[in-house]
């Protein structure tokens, strides 16, 4: 490691990725590959993404597809993404390409790199974070989760001052 850089790899390569950081080798590549406005996503949707991916792992829980001490450890770190502890982790700019992969994988990565700290062993951003989960329904669910959260806790309380 030098300069501060780990070496990430993964099917595509490997990327130079900070040696601090909870994101992996995709979220890396999405940042060098759009820089397009600076702007990053907020809290209330970073918070969404947390609330999606630990309901995730407790479905896989509970159906037992992937392991117990895996999905505990997801469920941990999942939450810690929904508190707001690694907002500093969500690195990408809110305008990019497709269907939000690239801010799936950097959730993936994030919560699979925090929960195996947590666990002590590797938790894999895709085979278990990400298990049975696509780009195309997740990020449409944090949107709706997101949107829902945020009229129960501002929209609602704000306009029960005008009555």
């Amino acid at each position: 490691m030098a300069d501060g850089y780990r070496i990430e790899k993964d099917s595509l390569g490997e990327m130079n990725v900070p040696a601090d950081a909870l994101y992996g080798a995709q979220t890396q590549r999405a940042v060098e590959n759009f820089p397009i406005s600076g702007q990053r996503f907020g809290r209330r949707f970073i918070e969404a993404m947390g609330i999606v991916k630990k309901s995730a792992a407790l479905a896989n829980a509970e159906l037992g597809t992937v392991p117990k001490d895996i999905t505990d450890a997801i469920v941990q770190a999942a939450s810690e993404v929904a508190e707001g502890k690694w907002d500093d982790q969500f690195v990408l700019d809110v305008y990019q390409t497709g269907s939000g992969t690239s801010t799936n994988m950097n959730t993936n990565e994030v919560v699979a790199h925090r929960a195996s700290e947590i666990l002590g062993s590797k938790v894999h951003p895709n085979d278990h974070v990400n298990f049975a989960q696509s780009s195309n329904d997740v990020i449409p669910t944090a949107i709706h989760v997101a949107a829902r959260v945020a009229i129960e806790e501002e929209l609602i309380p704000a306009l029960e001052h005008f009555v």
